[in-house]
């Protein structure tokens, strides 16, 4: 499902400009390497889960520190439909 909604998000930007896609892509990658890098530094939604905003785009995060193992719950819009991930905790 994450891999899905990944590729819809870049397949939208995509169909706006192939550089928009790519750039969406780099920046959820770079949001991703923030996560590592500060795992416990972003927003708390749930006792279990956080969220890291992509920079530049309405697109967050959504994570969960597991000991030594981050686990990415949801890679979501953030003005649709904002609790759909809950489940996949």
């Amino acid at each position: 499902m994450l891999n899905r909604n990944l590729d819809d998000a870049v397949a939208f930007y995509d169909n706006i400009n192939r550089e928009m896609g790519d750039a969406f892509l780099e920046e959820v990658e770079q949001s991703i390497q923030r996560i590592i890098k500060f795992p416990e530094a972003w927003t708390q939604l749930s006792k279990n889960t956080r969220r890291c905003r992509v920079v530049s785009f309405p697109y967050g995060i959504v994570y969960a520190v597991q000991d030594d193992i981050i686990l990415i719950i949801a890679i979501m819009h953030l003005q649709r439909r904002p609790d759909y991930w809950v489940n996949r905790v």
